[in-house]
Order: C-alpha cells, then structure tokens, then sequence
C-alpha cells in the first residue's frame, strides 16, 4: 500500500492501479469525463478538436490529453483529438514523441555511435608485459 498526496488537492489517498488522484477528484474528473463523452457522441461533434471540447464543455485541455492518452477517448473514433509530445509539444495521436522528434534521436544515436566508434579506433590502448623471468 503506497500513500500519496493528490496532484490535484493535496489530500492524501492509497495509490492504486485505476486512480492517480484522491476519490473527490476522482469523482469530479468522472463527472467532467461524462460531460465530454456526452458531447462527442454527438455525431456533428465527433470531429471536434481538443480546444473546441474544452471550450464547449469548459473542462481542462490538460484532462482531455490525459484521457487520450489513456485511452479513455479513443483517436479512432475522434480523429482531431490527441495529446503534445514528451518533447516538442507537437499533437499526437500515440506513443511519447512524434515523428520527428524519434528522428532527431535516432539521428543523435547513430552520431554517437560513429563518434564512439571513431574514438575507439584513435585511441586504442596497447599494452605491454614484461617477462621478469630469467
């Protein structure tokens, strides 16, 4: 049983696998939750854009990316919804980074790499034993 305080509030609740929050945010966040599902159901609403949910239905855009994120609000379903990358802040639709930052590191991997390997070959280290023996 691991204790935490609440992002949200502060109170202190039992972390477990379905809530990151304390019960009363749990139930606020459920209660917004319902109020944006309502909204997207709606079949002229389905291609509505994070800014426009949290405009309409006046819940927090950082909520609605947690809930893409998790899965919650499926990007199938909703083409225009998704969350910034890890990095850049670009919107996205799965994983941690978009395309163009995982380019950038794979890039920066592989220059490494050569560095690494360039750097190996310069200073090889040679070692020298001597036979005391007579």
């Amino acid at each position: 049983m691991e204790l935490l305080n609440c992002p949200n509030c502060g109170e202190i609740y039992v972390k477990n696998a379905i809530q990151d929050i304390c019960n009363q945010c749990y139930k606020e966040e459920e209660a917004e939750y319902e109020k944006v599902y309502s909204f997207l159901r709606k079949r002229e609403n389905r291609a509505a854009t994070i800014e426009r949910v949290a405009e309409v239905t006046n819940v927090k855009e950082e909520l609605l990316h947690k809930w893409v994120r998790k899965g919650r609000i499926h990007t199938a379903q909703f083409p225009n919804m998704g969350y910034p990358c890890d990095k850049c802040g670009k919107i996205i639709r799965e994983g941690k980074l978009c395309e163009v930052c995982v380019s950038g590191i794979k890039e920066d991997l592989k220059a490494f790499e050569v560095e690494q390997e360039r750097q190996e070959t310069l200073h090889n280290p040679v070692y020298y034993s001597r036979n005391n023996r007579k």
